[in-house]
């Protein structure tokens, strides 16, 4: 008798590894539902992000009257803890436990980080505006409290994202993990643009009280959703928790990480390139609002033109690099595409042409994402196996260090060039970040270029160092 049940789960099967991004990842050991589990961390990432930088920053501003300059202090908070991604991937790779896990201990410490934040958030947000009953409550205790609450998300954020992707490397051989950092990324910008929605739907009729309602479901979607994606995704390793190995030093790894010729431009490489196409993330819908005369409809769906550029970036850079190309060369082709595509967002302000302004911004999303791609993958593979996790943590502390910086730092120029010539264009502030961010992203492309000669078919850097590196770090233990 026919199955027509088998034969349905079949061709559903067949269409999403044919047409899903990154569906050939999969394998019978890691199948793509795992894989699509285990990249629900990076949702509850994205939606942390979104109600940060996007959702709070307008609600605290606007509704709760919190000055602009101290909203800023807060939202840069989180990157106090960026720095110490390397040394979370560090000790995530060499984390003793009598069951003999590594990753998921981490990730659920930093789970409960994001939910002890979001659950004191939403209260001394109300006190350090003053709000209701807490008018007469110390100013002190609303500025530490929120404080505590924006710094614990930040580190819970940079942990579980840390760890998580060096889970996602520990479960898939070499050859596959582009297509998995692929589809890892992809799930984060998915998640932020669903939570945009979400957020926007929710607080359409904006309350104190709905905004606590918010806040905190975020927190119990965060531990359901990581509960599920941790689920029987790391094996438990007996032998290891029986007889935990040597613990070499923080400052050991790092020294073997980085002794292999290229590893220290690469990161030079990954913080020039970064700051040069985040500077303006801030920017560009103000930009588009003053110089091009765009409606506030128009410059919120530039998110999604940046976000759908980078998605095909993402895409494209994982089939290359599936088909054997350099990632290093992946990298270097993102900031090529930048430097142009930032010019071009400098002409379009003076033609006045909108079309020209959005082509640019996708533009610039694409190189991003080829570029965001190309490096993580660079990182992975000059790394030895025992060190992925501080090779993870090394990628996201630069990289989320140069983002949070460039993007101040766009904001100071903005801000100074506007100051010395007030009653100038007003698109005149905007042209030096614009410029500047050509400038960083071709100083990324000419310190990429060396590396091309350094890497062999396999992506590696100096393979012979890091062979002999990973065979030290096998005798003295991982």
């Amino acid at each position: 008798m026919f199955d027509y049940r088998k034969f349905a789960l079949g061709k559903i099967s067949g269409l999403g590894t044919r047409y899903l991004p990154f569906a050939e990842a999969a394998s019978a050991t890691v199948p793509l539902s795992r894989l699509l589990r285990l990249s629900l961390f990076q949702v509850t990432v994205g939606m942390a992000l979104v109600l940060l930088v996007g959702t709070l920053n307008r609600v605290m501003i606007v509704e709760l009257d919190v000055p602009a300059a101290l909203v800023g202090g807060m939202l840069a908070l989180p990157l106090l803890f960026a720095p110490f991604r390397a040394l979370i991937g560090h000790r995530s790779d060499n984390h003793v436990s009598a069951l003999g896990w590594r990753r998921v201990p981490y990730i659920w410490k930093g789970t409960m980080l994001q939910f002890g934040g979001f659950a004191i958030m939403p209260f001394a947000l109300l006190v350090l505006s003053g709000y209701g009953e807490a008018v007469d409550a110390p100013r002190w205790i609303g500025l530490s409290s929120a404080a505590l609450a924006f710094l614990l998300v930040g580190a819970g954020v940079h942990t579980v994202q840390t760890v998580g992707l060096a889970l996602a490397t520990d479960l898939v051989p070499e050859e596959d993990q582009p297509a998995v950092v692929g589809l890892m990324y992809v799930m984060l910008l998915l998640g932020m643009i669903v939570s945009a929605l979400i957020f926007s739907f929710l607080l359409r009729d904006y309350t104190p009280g709905r905004l606590i309602q918010v806040i905190q479901g975020a927190a119990v979607v965060t531990i359901a959703l990581n509960l599920a994606a941790l689920w029987k995704q790391e094996a438990r390793d007996r032998v290891r928790g029986a007889a935990p190995v040597r613990v070499q030093s923080f400052r050991t790894a790092w020294g073997r990480l980085t002794e292999g010729r290229g590893m220290i431009r690469l990161l030079a490489v990954i913080g020039l390139g970064t700051a040069g196409f985040g500077m303006a993330d801030v920017l560009l819908e103000p930009f588009g609002g003053i110089a091009l005369g765009m409606t506030v409809a128009e410059t919120t769906r530039l998110t999604v033109v940046l976000a759908a550029g980078s998605l095909v970036g993402f895409a494209l850079a994982s089939r290359w690099l599936g088909r054997g190309r350099q990632p290093i060369t992946v990298a270097a082709l993102g900031a090529g595409i930048g430097v142009p595509a930032f010019l071009v967002i400098m002409l379009a302000a003076q033609v006045g042409a909108v079309p020209l302004f959005v082509a640019a911004v996708a533009l610039a999303g694409f190189g991003a994402g080829l570029f965001g791609h190309g490096t993580l993958t660079a990182t992975m593979r000059a790394a030895p196996r025992a060190q992925i996790g501080l090779a993870m943590g090394a990628w996201g502390a630069v990289q989320a260090t140069a983002a949070g910086l460039a993007i101040a730092a766009g904001g100071v120029i903005r801000d100074v060039f506007a100051g010395l010539d007030p009653a100038g264009q007003p698109s005149a502030p905007y042209i030096p970040v614009f410029a500047l961010e050509a400038a960083l992203l071709l100083a990324a492309l000419m310190a990429a270029l060396p590396l091309r000669r350094r890497v062999d078919r396999s992506g590696a850097f100096d393979t012979d160092a890091a062979q002999a590196t990973s065979k030290r770090i096998a005798s003295a233990g991982p």
